[in-house]
């Protein structure tokens, strides 16, 4: 199994960017294809990002494109989000998953195995 812990969330204003860390734990990292989701307040949690295994193939959510983009260190077992141009739209708990499945909807959140306890980012205008 592997565990994850999400870190780097904060308070920032319109615009401003922020990187998330999603340090992973008990498997091997580079095995697992690695997803961020988003939960704004009173609304589904949504995908954001996902990146391969291999690192090869990376898709994001038609809100993010452009903006944020995903990245791994599997040296340091750690996958990360960087976030630019932030708005206040991506206010929201974000979490990383982990799925290791060959076979996977990146963007279906029962295909993920294991996630982390979410940190916060705040956007204010």
């Amino acid at each position: 199994q592997v565990q994850l812990v999400e870190s780097g969330g904060g308070w920032v204003q319109t615009g401003d960017s922020l990187r998330l860390s999603c340090a992973a734990s008990g498997s091997t990292f580079d095995n697992y294809h690695m997803g961020w989701f988003r939960q704004a307040p009173g609304k589904e949690r949504d995908f954001v990002a996902v990146m391969s295994g291999s690192g090869r193939r990376t898709y994001y959510a038609d809100s993010v494109k452009g903006r944020f983009t995903i990245s791994r260190d599997n040296a340091k077992n750690t996958v990360y989000l960087q976030m630019n141009s932030l708005k206040p739209e991506d206010t929201a708990v974000y979490y990383c998953a982990a799925v290791d499945a060959i076979n996977y909807d990146y963007k279906r959140q029962t295909d993920y195995s294991y996630w982390g306890q979410g940190t916060q980012v705040t956007v204010s205008s």
